[in-house]
Parts: C-alpha cells; structure tokens; sequence
C-alpha cells in the first residue's frame, strides 16, 4: 500500500471515531442540557415568591381591622311582641357588630383608608392592627355614592403603606389582595394574603339599592372574601393601587370575580 494511501486511511478513521464521540457527548449530555435550559424558569419563580413575600412583609402592618358597633331595631321574640311593641310605639333594640378591613396611609396624621359600606351608620369603630394594639377610630370623610372612607386614628410609631398610581396598571399584572375576613372568629388580626392578576381595568356598575356609582374599577382573581371590604390591593412594587371592594358571587365565596376601587379615584377623594 502506497504511504499515501495509508495517509488517507488514518484521516478517515480519526474523522469517523470524532463523530461518534461527538454523538455520545450529545447524547449522553443531554439531560444536563435540560437541567441547565429549566434553572432560568425555576430562578425566575423563586424571584418572583421573594418579591411577594418582600411586599407582605412592608405591606401587612398597616392593614387593619375594622370593628363597627351600631344600633338595630328589631322584632321582639315573643308571640305578640311585635304587635304589642308596634301598638305602644316602643321600639326593640340591639346592638351588633360590623367587620371589615382597611389601611394605614399616612402613619403621622392617623390616616386609614376604607370602604363607606363598611363604617356607615356606626356608633362606634375600633381600629385593631395585627400588632394587637386597638384604637378608637373616628370617621373624618365620608363618600357613599362612591364608597370611601377616611378614618383617623391616635397613636404613635403606626407603620403606613405607600398609595401607588392606578392609571399606570396593566391587564395581566401581578397583585396582592390584603384583609381580615373571619378575623374575629379566630381572634388573629393579622392579615390574610391572595395572589392574583389584574382581569380587567375600567369596570363600571350602578348599585341602584345602594345609590352607589362604581366607577373604572379594578377587576381581579385575586381571593376577596367577607371581611376583605376596604383592604388594599397592591402591586407587585408594594404600593396600594386598589382598595378591595365587593365580589360577584351566587353564594358569598370566591369565585374568582373581585373589583377595587381605583386608588387614583380614593386620592381624589382625599384632596392628594
């Protein structure tokens, strides 16, 4: 056999053993590959939990309780108690308790934030933060057409949450719902936490048995439950956008369909 040839031969056989070595590498390296193209989805996850766990932590001292007590008139329980107290004109009292949730926006002055429907006709409000100190409230502003309610409270070192910009959100951001539903049935006034995004942006609703006007209402999947009127709901930033306000629900729970007041819309009640 001529030198060249041999030459030849020795080429080929190097290129055909670098191909199979090359097809092992691949194929046996394969699944590191995966591993490595899957980290950035689960680093993007994990970063995403930090940022709302971040949140929860600024944002939860300042979202409150909000206990009301007023007068009801009521039937008496006896057989002819009504007939008897409709005839002498003697009217049956009671008192009862309203729940609700609200926050602190601005720490120096006492300033909380709430819906209308949950202070309305109150004789009384305490204000429990989930630090379980519990203030005396009064209210200071009042809409009712348009559901909002100030509140001041007295104390010293009250944490705040920042109110952010509602005309700057988008349809598919994240948020955080904050309240106290079913608070006082389990004596915990810290906040609870659901997750969602943004459904949709400029809802509007006339409340005809209510007198109330709705206006650019924020819609969301994040859980509202009874107790979460007048809670914040905040963006991912950690900054108020919402004020959680009522849910469309055949049976009272979530269901998945939640609005809040736009925080552009409170800020404009409040003169800021």
């Amino acid at each position: 056999m001529h030198k060249s040839n041999v030459i030849i031969l020795m080429i080929i056989v190097i290129l055909i053993n670098a191909g199979i070595s090359l097809v092992l590498i691949n194929r046996f390296s394969g699944g590191n590959d995966n591993s490595v193209n899957a980290m950035p989805g689960r680093a993007n996850r994990l970063a995403q939990e930090t940022d709302i766990t971040r949140v929860v932590e600024s944002v939860e001292p300042a979202v409150v309780n909000i206990i009301v007590t007023q007068t009801q008139i009521v039937r008496s329980g006896f057989p002819f108690g009504g007939f008897f107290f409709d005839f002498f004109d003697i009217p049956t009292r009671r008192q009862v308790q309203g729940f609700g949730s609200g926050v602190i926006y601005d720490a120096k002055n006492g300033f909380v934030i709430t819906n209308a429907h949950v202070v309305k006709g109150a004789e009384e409000i305490k204000v429990v933060l989930p630090d379980r100190r519990e203030l005396d409230a009064r209210i200071v502003k009042i809409d009712d057409v348009h559901d909002i309610a100030q509140l001041k409270v007295t104390a010293s070192n009250l944490p705040e949450a920042p109110l952010g910009d509602s005309t700057a959100l988008l349809t598919g951001e994240w948020v955080i719902a904050f309240g106290n539903p079913y608070a006082y049935m389990m004596n915990d006034y810290k906040p609870s936490v659901s997750v969602g995004v943004i459904s949709a942006l400029n809802r509007n609703f006339s409340m005809r048995e209510d007198n109330r006007s709705y206006r650019n209402m924020i819609q969301t999947d994040a859980a509202i439950n009874p107790g979460n009127s007048g809670g914040p709901l905040v963006d991912i930033n950690g900054k108020v956008i919402g004020i959680n306000t009522f849910i469309f629900s055949e049976n009272g729970g979530n269901v998945g369909i939640g609005f809040a007041l736009p925080i552009n819309t409170v800020k404009e009640f409040l003169g800021i």
